[in-house]
């Protein structure tokens, strides 16, 4: 295959290692379903159940039944980077692309990047430069966040950070207001299941709030977890505080320098990745509590270009390290139901690593009622994954949307459907 001159320093080596590492990554039981011990996150007991046919549920699709330890990085060479090169594609992918676009509508946004083992990453681009409001992609950021700061208190051992992600116990309070988000609450002990939003005095690990964010999508979680990023940032080696610290920390912090922590805690990460704010910038709580206690610093947006660049990274092992990387990969493993880009029947066979989010908003319109996500001042619809088939075809896709009154779900979906057909022509 012709090699794009962007990408002329791409050696065999890169090829050679992600060759190595399908070679060695089988397909299995389930992810994160096994993962219940490593990690805390009760849900998975139940998941493993119901796969079991020991409790009734719906079950997981192929695709989502991968081990803990199947789930790997894909491009680990440090010399591939998209920094300077948004306008080197691969003709022949670009060409197809282009060929989706022509009866949608005009905030239509896109990046693919293609990384299947053993040739050369091939990339194609639709208005990737565009800015969108992130929605809940925006927990990506949070997510870089945690994780660096749990690595500046173990800078050399992984297993401290993961056993602090396990037992570190955080109990809801008021920064979860208010939250429409269900998340999955199970109780081993009594085998009772629940789905519905976080109340203040649930208790979970970590790792939870980080699965009820990324899988969930739970705003609540979202700003939690942003909050224990600042006690992490602040105490250092003293973290977890009391909760007496905890209060009084965040009473006595004047609300500019919680800003200023709150920002950098989040969006540092993304630049020391080479993302500019431009690119990828996270400004505010995912609360309206959490917007109080701590005000924002500037919007949230996002390009197609700027979260292909952190899906990249991160299948470097370049967000921290490569733990930390791939830890944040195994949260993003679609194990709960898939919607949106992810629910197209044609990734059912398929591992997904998703996440979207939406935005809207409305204004008085003659004969226009307002609906969930068909703002039309506003409808901001985003959805990025990695997709890795069976036949070890591994790609990259960041859709964003901004299509006015409707709801873009369907078509997101549809567009889900004619990527992979095109990827399969390949």
């Amino acid at each position: 295959m012709k090699v794009m001159s962007g990408f002329h320093s791409i050696f065999f080596s890169m090829v050679l290692t992600m060759v190595l590492l399908v070679l060695s990554t089988g397909r299995g039981n389930a992810y994160p379903i096994d993962g219940f011990d490593r990690t805390g996150i009760r849900r998975l007991v139940h998941a493993q159940k119901v796969m079991d046919n020991l409790e009734k549920g719906p079950k997981l699709p192929k695709g989502a039944l991968l081990s803990t330890d199947q789930i790997q990085l894909h491009m680990l060479s440090p010399s591939f980077s998209l920094i300077g090169t948004s306008d080197e594609v691969d003709p022949g992918l670009q060409k197809k692309t282009n060929s989706l676009f022509p009866t949608l509508d005009e905030s239509y946004s896109l990046a693919v990047l293609d990384i299947s083992p053993g040739i050369i990453p091939r990339l194609a681009l639709w208005q990737p430069t565009r800015r969108f409001a992130l929605g809940s992609v925006g927990k990506l950021a949070v997510a870089a966040g945690l994780f660096t700061e749990l690595k500046k208190i173990f800078p050399d051992d992984t297993e401290k950070r993961r056993e602090l992600l396990k037992t570190r116990i955080v109990t809801a309070g008021p920064w979860i207001e208010t939250d429409h988000h269900n998340v999955p609450v199970y109780d081993p002990a009594s085998g009772r299941f629940d789905s519905r939003p976080i109340r203040q005095g649930d208790r979970f690990c970590l790792y939870e709030w980080a699965d009820h964010m990324i899988s969930a999508s739970a705003n609540a979680a979202a700003s939690t977890l942003w909050k224990e990023a600042i006690l992490m940032h602040s105490f250092g080696k003293n973290y977890p505080p009391s909760a007496e610290d905890e209060k009084i920390f965040f009473a006595t912090t004047p609300k500019s320098v919680l800003s200023g922590i709150a920002e950098k805690v989040v969006n540092q990460p993304l630049i020391a990745l080479g993302i500019t704010p431009q690119e990828f910038h996270l400004g505010s709580l995912f609360t309206a509590a959490g917007k109080k206690m701590i005000p924002g610093e500037g919007d949230s947006n996002g390009t197609p270009m700027g979260l292909m660049k952190y899906l990249v990274a991160m299948e470097q092992g370049k967000i921290c390290d490569r733990w930390s990387s791939l830890e944040i990969k195994r949260l993003m493993y679609s194990t709960a139901k898939r919607i949106r880009y992810a629910s197209s029947p044609a990734l059912s066979g398929d591992a997904v690593f998703f996440k979207s989010g939406s935005l809207y908003h409305c204004v008085t319109e003659p004969g226009y009622s307002c609906k969930k996500y068909m703002g039309n001042k506003d409808n901001f619809m985003n959805s990025v994954a990695i997709v890795e088939s069976p036949d070890n075809r591994i790609y990259m896709v960041v859709l964003m949307t901004n299509v006015l009154k409707k709801n873009s779900a369907v078509d997101h979906q549809t567009l889900a459907t004619r990527i992979d057909a095109v990827m399969k022509q390949e």
